[in-house]
């Protein structure tokens, strides 16, 4: 099962459908998900289920849908074990960034964390979920495929957001501030958290 973020609202991705669910339920195949990202972000849908029966051909189906951007971010330690969170549009967030032609992905979100903070020094230690979000921009309607990577940095500099992607603060966030940082935060960010055991 996937889920897609809509407005931060849960679409879920899915070949098995339980009897007992308050979900609106839609066909994968026949949907027009425009219509139903439009309801979700006017809040007419709060949580959906999109159902497909295969489901090796769940996430071929949606991106045969709707246009895809790829992405690259990174869940960024410093020698204190304390993580690398900005701050932009009124919420925390972590940097990550669309890739450039040619570009292998392990670099597209080395690159953004470094563009996006000021924060070099990298160095990759695992590969995480990916997250995947719709967004508008100029009137169309995309996904974006958010590959992640927990990387560790011996930067000891100060972290500087970068004032073209509307980057107000860069901040070096302490793992039991973590929970409270993402009260304000997004959904798929708060998913990365629960896979790296920060937060319950």
């Amino acid at each position: 099962m996937y889920k897609v973020f809509v407005n931060d609202k849960p679409l879920f991705l899915t070949n098995e459908i339980s009897k007992e669910t308050n979900f609106q339920i839609f066909l994968l195949e026949s949907i027009d998900i425009k219509q139903l990202i439009i309801k979700i972000f006017q809040n007419k849908i709060q949580k959906a289920y999109l159902y497909h029966p295969d489901e090796k051909q769940i996430m071929k189906t949606l991106k045969s849908k709707i246009p895809v951007n790829k992405a690259g971010g990174g869940l960024v330690y410093n020698k204190k074990g304390e993580v690398l969170f900005i701050f932009r549009d009124g919420k925390w967030d972590l940097p990550k960034g669309g890739t450039e032609k040619g570009e292998e992905i392990e670099a597209t979100a080395m690159r953004e964390v470094e563009e996006e903070t000021g924060v070099n020094q990298l160095k990759i230690t695992k590969k995480l979920q990916k997250t995947y979000h719709v967004f508008k921009r100029n009137g169309i309607y995309k996904l974006k495929i958010t590959h992640w990577f927990e990387m560790q940095s011996d930067f000891d500099g100060i972290p500087i957001g970068q004032i073209e992607e509307g980057i107000e603060k860069v901040m070096w966030v302490n793992p039991n501030e973590i929970p409270e940082i993402l009260k304000n935060s997004y959904e798929n960010i708060k998913l990365l958290f629960e896979e790296e055991n920060l937060v319950e």
